[in-house]
């Protein structure tokens, strides 16, 4: 489009390099990825790769996260709409059930967990966008009146990564089987309404 500026086409080569690299990711696996692969499927030269990022990892690093984001953003707004803990577990794992464990987007947290043990820049980005999610949880937890707010997040956090890792392998875990176990997290043991002890004959 004639009248761009250096700026605007520097944009827009950065944005087909880091679409380039969301398809890749799961299609080839995150170390089977290259610059010339990469660079001809987002239709540029493929010393764009490395004039727009430090490396190679790096723009693979923030195409993979941008993915993640945008999928772990959905879930505040599902859970500030919803009125009690156990709507808001139906509410995150029926958007779950969006991925399979083997589309794309599951793939690309796959290749990103595993790539951020062998890259500490990478593993500190992911860190960061987790602790970000399960600060949300343990606010909305919180504000629910819910005990131990942080701790029970941090758990519930793991839970929800490990239904969309285990996806893949068995595709059972949908949000209808999942829903009832993770809401006996927030569900108090039963009690005789004396002592606090729970009921004879309770496990």
């Amino acid at each position: 489009m004639p009248g761009r500026t250096a700026a605007e086409r520097g944009r827009e080569v950065r944005q087909k390099l880091l679409a380039a690299a969301a398809e890749l990711i799961p299609e080839l696996g995150w170390n089977a990825v290259t610059t010339r692969v990469l660079a001809e499927r987002a239709g540029v030269a493929a010393g764009l790769v490395h004039y727009h990022f430090p490396s190679l990892q790096a723009l693979l690093g923030e195409s993979a996260v941008g993915v993640m984001r945008r999928v772990m953003s959905t879930a505040g707004p599902a859970l500030d709409s919803a009125e009690t803990v156990e709507a808001g577990m139906d509410m995150i794992l029926g958007i779950l059930d969006g991925y399979t464990g083997n589309d794309s987007t599951s793939l690309v947290f796959i290749e990103a967990y595993l790539a951020a043990t062998r890259d500490e820049n990478l593993r500190g980005e992911l860190t960061a966008l987790v602790a970000d999610f399960r600060r949300d949880l343990a606010r909305w937890l919180g504000e629910r009146g819910r005990d131990r707010p942080e701790e029970t997040a941090s758990v519930l956090a793991a839970a929800i990564d490990g239904v969309l890792l285990h996806r893949a392998l068995n595709p059972e875990l949908t949000s209808a089987a999942v829903a009832p176990v993770l809401c006996k997290l927030f569900t108090p043991a039963e009690s005789d309404g004396s002592d606090g002890s729970r009921k004879a004959g309770s496990r």
